[in-house]
């Protein structure tokens, strides 16, 4: 079987990075942009660092923000109304994985109007054609939606997350600036963190994984480790390492997929709008501690890469734990909740562990599993 690795055109990175977005926009002879953004990043500014660029350049453009922290259907099926009606031939996302899976939505439906359901797109959909063009513009350094080929929207009606993989999805310029991240409050930058490190650990030890790929996570897992409490402080070094690390890990996870960790996190956010960086957070240790018998050597290396000492000369118990605990410590330290009281209703045990069995994720994850198993680790961590 061969392997696939699918990234973007181009990317920038660092300081100042986003005034290449007019140069690009230029070069490719793109005539109007439709800028997907959440209302947040427009009341406060953020949004703006992007149109001023635009503007500098003569550039024209249409913003769209119609877009919830866990996009919808609804919010899909406006924007894409709302693009064709606009006359733009790119898309600009700015923002989290919110607006950036708006955008992919959009930019998909748009190029493949047979789709235009939305809910046909759900898991690998046979689209046949590239989405219109994006340059994507993360505002988070967590999801990675930048570099990725999956996008996620609500199914509200069905209280459902619908994970959506697709080739033709991934924009064709990311531009990862550490100064569009430079005004997350401590809570979503710490989350976001938390999510990057869950795709980076959840990637490496999938059923998927492979050289290549386990070079990116590994490498990841070191950056985030070592700077997302210093991100949660907003010191520029631990914000650009941060937008690296999570950059790093989309270029893995989004090659081979994840685990039950985001399968068990995906129902939280459809049912509770629960911070998807925060129920990964939370949840991932205790998946970690039931994948460990399928995961041969790797949670050393996991260990290792999180800062611990002394792996080489560890017992297989003692460098599971040391990983585990490592990742705990790190999502104590910034402050994430230790379990799920605050959020799950009891009633709701089920419906969560069937949906999360159902999940996209599911498959890759390194342990066969159960609706059973699924729900004796939400119960877990209650």
């Amino acid at each position: 079987m061969a392997n696939r690795i699918v990234l973007n055109e181009t990317s920038y990175h660092g300081s100042g990075a986003i005034r290449e977005i007019a140069n690009e926009a230029k070069a490719r002879g793109f005539q109007k942009a439709f800028i997907c953004s959440d209302p947040d990043l427009l009341k406060f500014g953020v949004t703006k660092k992007v149109t001023d660029v635009l503007d500098e350049a003569g550039l024209v453009y249409e913003i769209y923000s119609n877009i919830k922290p866990n996009p919808t259907i609804e919010n899909v099926q406006t924007g894409v109304k709302t693009f064709q009606d606009s006359g733009a031939d790119y898309l600009v996302a700015i923002g989290g994985g919110s607006s950036m899976d708006t955008a992919k939505a959009i930019g998909i439906i748009a190029a493949n109007p047979e789709f235009a359901d939305v809910r046909s797109l759900e898991g690998v959909a046979p689209t046949k054609n590239k989405c219109i063009p994006i340059i994507a513009v993360p505002t988070t350094a967590g999801t990675a939606a930048e570099v990725t080929i999956n996008y996620v929207i609500t199914d509200a009606e069905k209280n459902r997350k619908m994970v959506c993989v697709d080739v033709h999805d991934i924009p064709v310029i990311a531009i990862v600036d550490p100064d569009m991240m430079s005004s997350m409050p401590k809570g979503l930058t710490a989350a976001t963190g938390m999510d990057a490190l869950t795709h980076a650990i959840e990637g490496y030890i999938t059923k998927g994984a492979w050289e290549m790929t386990d070079m990116f996570h590994l490498k990841a897992i070191e950056i985030i480790a070592a700077s997302l409490r210093d991100a949660v402080e907003n010191t520029p070094e631990g914000r650009t390492q941060m937008a690296l690390g999570q950059y790093v890990a989309g270029m893995g996870f989004s090659n081979v997929g994840l685990g039950i960790v985001h399968s068990m996190a995906h129902p939280l956010g459809a049912l509770y709008d629960t911070p998807h960086g925060v129920a990964n957070a939370i949840i991932l240790p205790t998946v970690m501690e039931y994948n460990a018998p399928a995961t041969g050597d790797k949670y050393k290396y996991i260990a290792k890469a999180m800062g611990v000492e002394g792996t080489d000369s560890m017992s297989q118990e003692e460098y599971r734990k040391a990983a585990i605990d490592a990742v705990k410590k790190l999502s104590q330290d910034v402050g994430i909740p230790a379990d799920l009281k605050e959020i799950v209703k009891p009633e709701d045990i089920q419906f969560l562990a069937e949906s999360a069995f159902a999940d996209a994720c599911r498959p890759g994850n390194p342990r066969d599993t159960s609706v059973e198993e699924i729900r004796s680790l939400y119960e877990a961590l209650m």
